[in-house]
């Protein structure tokens, strides 16, 4: 079974083969074991949970002797439970992607990760560490672009210029900015064709203008892979992470960077507010942030590693090539979080309006 279509199991599936997540982690916080030096409870995604495990979690408590109860669900629920319950949340650790956590700090509900409490922070790329968010990256998502190799070159699938081609009209897709890959793509448009990630105007003109050639604005990834593979499209625009199991497949579909306008995403690992085992947090993110936590997450979960001395394994070279050996230096780059969590808001609104509805 390839790596990706493991990291999309259900959760039910993946729960059935985790330890169980304790009741102080869904709830009400506290608990007789929260606070306990020798217990830590993470928050993470509903996705991938056995693979996670079997390359951090387990490792981590062989290594500290600390029991890590899992507690999952998707960002938005997360974070709106974190809100809610604050202090008594009984996490400890929060792993959770860029555009919440920029959320979540703005409303100081994490607190700061420093070399101090984590060390490895010394041995992590410059782009995991960025003094907007309290805590650091431990992986991250390429946007690009993905396509039928036997319609499109390369070339032809890194320009923007793709979705304003009438030869490909009604063949082509794009996300939504509510998605993830949707802000990384009007922030690509917009560093192209206006005056920066952030100049939504021009982005939002340029898109509605190619809006006749788009057969789908989609808002899951799953719809966009199904029109490509079903040869309805002949590319859009899509994490590097989609085309994993595709290409491994030996389907006529690769994934490249676009031309201009390169923008990633990541995900971060926090420490809440009032978290009941600091220390064991601490110990936690160092953990992950390790070589040897990365390496087995590329290997078993797909993650692409912050910790650049990891050796990437074949299946995720074949998509993103070496790229991933130096993001930045590949020209790529994050978003602002004091950018875009203010406007997020108003901008997904008149996405919706300008560019789908216009």
């Amino acid at each position: 079974m390839s790596t990706l279509h493991r990291h999309r199991r259900s959760l039910s599936i993946a729960l059935a083969a985790t330890t169980a997540v304790s009741l102080a982690a869904c709830g009400s916080g506290g608990g007789e074991e929260a606070g306990s030096s020798d217990t830590l409870v993470v928050s993470t995604f509903p996705f991938g949970v056995e693979e996670f495990t079997e390359a951090v979690v387990d490792p981590f408590t062989e290594a500290t002797g600390i029991t890590v109860e899992l507690d999952t669900g998707s960002n938005a629920d997360r974070l709106s439970r974190l809100k809610l319950e604050g202090e008594d949340s009984g996490i400890d650790v929060m792993l959770i992607s860029d555009t919440y956590a920029g959320i979540a700090d703005e409303e100081e509900l994490f607190q700061e990760v420093t070399a101090e409490d984590v060390p490895a922070l010394g041995d992590i790329a410059d782009f995991a560490i960025d003094e907007a968010y309290s805590g650091p990256a431990y992986s991250y998502q390429l946007n690009g672009v993905l396509y039928n190799t036997d319609e499109l070159t390369a070339e032809e699938a890194a320009s923007w210029e793709l979705y304003a081609d009438p030869a490909h009209s009604g063949r082509v897709a794009l996300p939504d900015i509510a998605v993830t890959a949707g802000q990384l793509t009007v922030s690509g448009v917009a560093a192209t064709y206006g005056s920066g990630p952030y100049d939504v105007d021009t982005a939002f003109t340029t898109m509605a203008q190619w809006a006749p050639n788009v057969l789908q604005f989609y808002s899951s990834t799953t719809e966009f892979t199904n029109l490509l593979t079903q040869g309805e499209v002949v590319g859009g625009v899509a994490l590097n992470g989609f085309a994993t199991d595709l290409i491994a497949a030996g389907e006529p579909i690769a994934w490249t960077p676009p031309a201009e306008g390169r923008f990633m995403a990541t995900n971060r690992a926090m420490v809440p507010v009032g978290a009941p085992n600091e220390d064991g947090a601490h110990q936690f993110i160092d953990y992950l942030l390790s070589v040897e936590a990365q390496q087995a997450s590329a290997e078993l979960v797909g993650d692409l590693p912050v910790n650049l001395a990891v050796e990437l394994p074949e299946e995720l070279t074949a998509v993103v090539g070496d790229v991933a050996a130096d993001p930045t230096g590949a020209g790529y780059a994050t978003l602002d979080p004091t950018e875009i969590v203010p406007n997020r808001t108003e901008w997904v609104e008149r996405f919706a309006r300008e560019v789908v509805g216009g």
